[in-house]
């Protein structure tokens, strides 16, 4: 199936920039959109954490300022509660409410999660469970009515991606040796049901799609793998579109595009309404399965046909292995993929229409180093957290449509 040609006007739109939050005395490590509201709540490194109003003005001043004990590391916020879970650089998470005109916030309760740095933190309203990765490389959970904790599990790298599904209680977890851990869990225990692999690098974000059942996890390496997870036959579609690593990845159910952001200051919307194509596998050869050609190690046949050996190449379309002579084209593979131009053989270039060239992705520039992102599905609003200390508010409209 070709790609569905995205119209030539959404090509050519751009978010709108709302409003941004400066003026960080320190490091924002996470912020969110306020709920049904306009505003925003970052925590820093600083210690503080605020809730940016937008008055009548135009601009966002802080209806709260709260300082905590220690570095504030991370967070996530409920929006049918206003509950809001603050990890902490001490290994503690703590909780509070947030007042309906967002003026206030009442302290809950206080978590000694782990012994470390909390790395991410989810609330998860239907089961009343509060999930956790630390950099002493545990997840737990907790009780979030009665304070207890309800288990823990070591994992092998360290962990930087938490994700959780509410009808099967799978949880999802990607470690930096570029793994992810799907383990299954009960009331008191917890069972690790797979491991898998697909990255070079680390795994930087992660994002769970319920309704189609599929995980996206961005990594270091600068590649998005979307894993179908519910379809059970290990099908693991490639998105190429980012020169650095990615920070963060939402997902637009309605309209069924991902939204990933990287430390290039991309924004890029991918169409997931198409069907998409794995991969090939690199094939080896000890010379190229297009000219026969003997590679550079392969020294009896060099020796034999008197000619010297050939770089290997491979074709992105087909897999085989080539020379530089039969590979000399470049092309965009879309539905593979590929959104920007990679070296294919000469006879798969040819075989490449127009229309299976045609983009399914937009490419936007956020014009600061993202770190961190939160998407509003409800209003199609999308914050991004730079390294500048700079957050800022997009409309995404235009663009997810």
């Amino acid at each position: 199936m070709a790609a569905q040609p995205l119209p030539a006007e959404l090509l050519t739109r751009r978010p709108l920039l709302l409003g941004q939050v400066e003026g960080a005395q320190d490091v924002v490590s996470m912020a969110a959109i306020v709920p049904k509201e306009e505003g925003l709540i970052s925590v820093s490194e600083d210690r503080t954490v605020r809730v940016w109003l937008k008055r009548d003005n135009g601009l966002y001043w802080p209806s709260i300022y709260h300082t905590m004990p220690s570095p504030c590391s991370c967070m996530c916020i409920n929006p049918e509660t206003r509950r809001l879970s603050i990890g902490l650089d001490n290994g503690t998470i703590s909780e509070f409410i947030l007042s309906e005109d967002y003026n206030k916030m009442t302290p809950v309760k206080s978590y000694q999660a782990h012994q470390s740095r909390v790395l991410m933190v989810l609330f998860v309203l239907e089961m009343e469970w509060l999930l956790s990765i630390g950099q002493d490389k545990l997840f737990t959970w907790h009780c979030s009515e009665s304070g207890q904790r309800l288990g823990t599990y070591r994992v092998s790298g360290g962990p930087c991606g938490l994700q959780f599904d509410v009808d099967t209680r799978h949880v999802f977890i990607g470690d930096h040796s570029g793994q992810v851990t799907i383990l299954k869990l009960e009331q008191e225990n917890c069972n690790l049901i797979t491991t898998f692999r697909g990255h070079t690098g680390g795994i930087t974000a992660l994002c769970w799609d319920p309704a189609q059942r599929v995980l996206f996890s961005g990594s270091s390496d600068h590649s998005i793998i979307m894993w179908d997870i519910g379809g059970r036959k290990g099908t693991a579609i490639e998105l190429q579109g980012h020169n650095d690593k990615i920070q963060s990845l939402s997902y637009a159910h309605h309209t069924r595009q991902l939204i990933s952001c990287g430390a290039d200051g991309g924004i890029v919307v991918w169409n997931m309404d198409v069907e998409r194509q794995e991969t090939p596998e690199w094939l080896d050869s000890d010379s190229c399965q297009k000219c026969d050609q003997p590679f550079f190690w392969n020294f009896k046949q060099m020796w034999d046909s008197k000619k010297i050996g050939l770089r290997q190449h491979h074709c992105r379309k087909c897999g085989k292995a080539v020379c530089g002579k039969c590979s000399s084209k470049r092309s965009s593979i879309p539905l593979m993929g590929f959104e920007f131009e990679v070296r294919v053989c000469d006879s798969c270039f040819e075989s490449i229409t127009d229309e299976e060239r045609a983009p399914t992705a937009t490419f936007h520039d956020s014009k600061h180093n993202v770190t961190h992102v939160h998407f509003d599905a409800t209003r199609v609003w999308l914050l991004t957290s730079g390294a500048d200390r700079i957050i800022k508010l997009w409309d995404m409209t235009p663009v997810v449509s």
